[in-house]
């Protein structure tokens, strides 16, 4: 899908802002879906214009998560990006958990990541599509066919940031950053 393609490069951006330090990125990614290969091939080609160094991790094995992050967080400047998929939302308590543990600052695609302790998540509001979805059904009610309807994609995103973790990594959030947050955890 496209837009998670184009969020992709927004999720480098974002962890530069809130941590500008980081000078080498692991983008945690699932390289069995398609979409695990093109948000990293994104995340990839936005590098250099930051000045980062980013690096695949699969998300297949938990224990293979593990193994590589910590081997990762070894030296300083580093960062985590959680790409969007089914096996890194499974593995979320490990990967949230695995991030505090070596104090690594992380971005991710989906706000439950950072309810449960991450730093700071932008993704497509997970209600909208379902609000949308009434219009489909009105007009295919009034005799269009579904075939002929135009697929859509997200129009709506949500930037979540918890400062109590921000706090713990010795992060400060930038004002115009949290001005842009649609919900700030404290």
């Amino acid at each position: 899908m496209q837009f998670e393609y184009s969020l992709s490069g927004k999720w480098l951006e974002l962890l530069k802002q809130i941590a500008p330090g980081v000078t080498r990125v692991a983008v945690l990614r699932d390289p069995a879906i398609t979409a695990g290969i093109g948000q990293f091939a994104v995340i990839q080609s936005v590098a250099p214009s930051l000045g980062v160094e980013v690096v695949p991790i699969s998300v297949q094995d938990a224990a293979e998560i593990e193994r590589a992050v910590t081997a990762f967080a070894r030296s300083g400047d580093r960062g985590l990006i959680v790409t969007a998929s089914a096996s890194a939302f499974v593995r979320r308590e490990l990967i949230v958990a695995l991030a505090a543990r070596h104090k690594l600052p992380a971005v991710y695609f989906q706000r439950p990541f950072v309810a449960g302790g991450g730093l700071i998540s932008y993704g497509p509001d997970p209600i909208d599509p379902y609000r949308r979805a009434a219009g489909y059904v009105d007009r295919i009610l009034k005799g269009e066919k579904p075939a002929d309807l135009p697929v859509q994609a997200p129009t709506k995103y949500e930037l979540v940031i918890n400062l109590k973790t921000a706090k713990a990594l010795g992060l400060e959030a930038p004002p115009t950053l949290l001005a842009r947050a649609d919900e700030v955890i404290e």
